[in-house]
């Protein structure tokens, strides 16, 4: 098959051409038994045996739609984050009046995280349960894994939240803070290493946040400084990715601006962050939202180094189709500032963030996927 691009090439490690950001819209069957377990009518165990066939079901869907690498879905995930950080030492889910952020159009539960011990890392964490499964469920085929992006606990517990109060840990000592919370990913990293994960995924929404200028405003007036957070962002991934078990390991970023019942809470380009983020993380990609005029041009893009980027020009937020020729314009257009070796193509974020997912069919997720395959081959060859 010929290439629109001569000089294109396939990738046989993550990210790869044609890729995901990593969450599906919830089966019937997950939805009834999450139900039925919260209620007390069937146990965890049932629970878990009910996620475990549809994660199996979903497992061969993603493979004989032509992905390289699977996912979970996130089945097991009531919020793409919530669930992970709560699950850490030292951090406790709370209610909340209202969530920390607010979306377009629509409300997500009221939860929210604080930090009452050191936070760290053991083995009795959930996830490692939730990578082994999913990983015997593939059976050989690579596993890509999903977790919130160490930004997160920082951003909720401390920069959102207006009634932080540090544990004397923590106390008039930010950076022992960031040193916990990437150590802590540090051993979660080397764990899943251990049990075959060569494909970690750190999602964050706070970039989103620091692209926004309103958001932006608003954070200088309660007195943060965003630049100096951008690094302390940036210090604690580099320490990650610095700490790599081997170099077998791919470990991406992906950048989002909320996605929650297909609606949003940021809006704004890459440009404020741009320097920092893409100019010093060392992470091997960046999946980027660039479905829609809120994430701004490409211009930012000059600020990359060695990383690969993946260009989210499909979204998950509806399920109509793109124009191929508009999409297959764009990844030219973005070849003015990377380089086409450089890109790949997926979704802008998953199509369940959270377990009520986005406002779409599961035909049309499927249908997005397999458009977004077609155009891959298309551009970068069979």
């Amino acid at each position: 098959m010929s290439k629109l691009f001569p000089t294109a090439t396939l990738r046989s490690k993550a990210p790869y051409r044609f890729d995901i950001v990593g969450s599906f819209l919830r089966s019937d069957e997950i939805k009834q038994a999450r139900q039925q377990c919260s209620c007390g009518d069937i146990s965890c165990a049932e629970l878990t045996k009910v996620e475990d066939k549809e994660i199996a079901k979903l497992v061969e869907h993603q493979k004989s739609v032509g992905l390289h690498a699977v996912t979970d879905g996130e089945f097991r995930r009531t919020f793409w984050h919530l669930d992970f950080l709560a699950g850490l030492d030292g951090v406790q889910e709370v209610d909340a009046e209202k969530f920390s952020v607010q979306f377009k159009h629509d409300n997500v539960r009221p939860k929210t995280l604080k930090i009452v011990d050191k936070v760290d890392f053991s083995e009795s964490h959930p996830f490692v349960e939730h990578f082994r499964s999913v990983n015997q469920i593939a059976n050989g085929q690579e596993v890509k894994f999903t977790i919130p992006s160490p930004s997160m606990l920082h951003l909720i517990t401390n920069v959102r939240a207006t009634d932080y109060v540090a544990i004397p840990r923590y106390e008039n000592s930010n950076q022992l803070l960031l040193d916990d919370i990437a150590n802590a990913y540090i051993k979660a990293m080397q764990i899943f290493y251990k049990l075959g994960c060569r494909n970690l995924q750190l999602d964050d929404t706070s970039w989103g946040e620091f692209c926004a200028e309103d958001k932006r405003a608003a954070y200088k007036q309660r007195g943060f400084d965003l630049d100096q957070i951008a690094k302390d962002y940036v210090y604690m991934i580099n320490k990650i990715v610095d700490a790599k078990p081997a170099d077998d390991i791919a470990i991406t970023m992906h950048i989002c601006r909320g996605n929650f019942r297909s609606t949003w809470f940021s809006a704004g380009g890459y440009e404020p962050v741009a320097e920092t983020l893409f100019g010093t993380c060392r992470v091997d990609g960046f999946f980027l939202e660039y479905d829609s005029d809120r994430a701004g041009d490409f211009r930012p893009l000059r600020f990359i180094k060695d990383q690969q980027v993946v260009l989210g020009l499909i979204t998950s937020k509806d399920g109509t189709l793109e124009n191929r020729d508009d999409i297959i314009a764009r990844i030219k257009e973005a070849t003015q500032y990377v380089d086409i070796n450089q890109l790949c193509l997926s979704p802008q974020c998953g199509f369940a963030s959270t377990e009520e997912g986005n406002i779409l069919t599961e035909q049309q997720q499927w249908a997005k996927l397999a458009f977004i395959r077609d155009i891959v081959q298309e551009v970068w060859g069979e």
